[in-house]
């Protein structure tokens, strides 16, 4: 377990550095011109998000989400304790990831965030931002692709970018970090309490959608969003590797 706790503080870390610090870059790149900035910033968040899936993927599953987390408990993939313990890693993890992005770019370390995004258009971005992310993730769970999440989250985030006036945080733990940094891609607190109420509500909404589409979601398959990961951490706890588990075939001790 502190293995899988430890990928998700570091892959949560990652996604706010990567959040934030491309949108400082792109306010420095671009100054003025908000379309090229935001697209610079998608770009970014779309590719990091892919490679960080990759790296922590295989320990922890890539949450770096509480809404994901939560939701995968929601189907028997997670344990509802594991869940618990896996939210405040990922809020920990992306207030130092603000933290880190704002010193590569030599900035205060902790800037709050003067920037105000709580209206009813953005709140309904946010739930139709997380409802999407979490049906991407779990309709490739449930059709055996659990492998193209990277990729497909990756993208789905980078055109949420663009398709919400929010930008698609979609994120609880994302909310809270992006508060710590005044710049372009930042959220004033008093903004934030409505963006994690609607992605809240966003993943409920999607763990009902995907009952009605996926009535035969099972809890194995479950436990392999984001991306497969399950049987590395049996394999770790059980002493054995995956590569042992295969030779042993099916049906055979191993």
């Amino acid at each position: 377990m502190w293995r899988r706790l430890l990928a998700e503080l570091l892959g949560s870390a990652f996604l706010a550095a990567i959040v934030i610090g491309s949108g400082i870059a792109a306010q420095r790149l671009s100054p003025g011109n908000t379309g090229l900035e935001l697209l610079e910033n998608a770009a970014a968040t779309a590719a990091g998000l892919f490679a960080i899936i990759l790296m922590f993927g295989p320990v922890s599953g890539a949450h770096f989400n509480p809404v994901v987390s939560f939701a995968d408990a929601a189907f028997g993939g997670l344990r509802w304790r594991e869940a618990a313990a896996y939210l405040p890693v990922q809020v920990a993890g992306c207030i130092a990831g603000a933290v880190a992005a704002n010193l590569m770019f030599a900035q205060a370390a902790v800037s709050i965030s003067t920037k105000h995004r709580a209206t009813p258009a953005h709140f309904l971005s946010e739930v139709i931002a997380t409802l999407g992310l979490i049906l991407v993730i779990f309709a490739l769970a449930r059709s055996g692709r659990a492998r193209s999440a990277p990729a497909a989250v990756g993208a789905y985030i980078g055109a949420a970018y663009f398709f919400t006036s929010s930008t698609s945080f979609a994120n609880p733990a994302i909310t809270v970090g992006r508060m710590f940094s005044d710049s372009f891609a930042g959220i004033a607190p008093s903004s934030a309490p409505a963006f994690i109420a609607a992605q809240v509500i966003g993943g409920a909404l999607a763990v009902g959608v995907i009952r009605a589409l996926y009535p035969r979601l099972t809890p194995g398959e479950a436990a392999d969003i984001v991306v497969p990961h399950h049987q590395s951490a049996r394999a770790a706890h059980d002493g054995t590797s995956p590569q042992a588990s295969r030779a042993a075939g099916p049906g055979q001790p191993h």
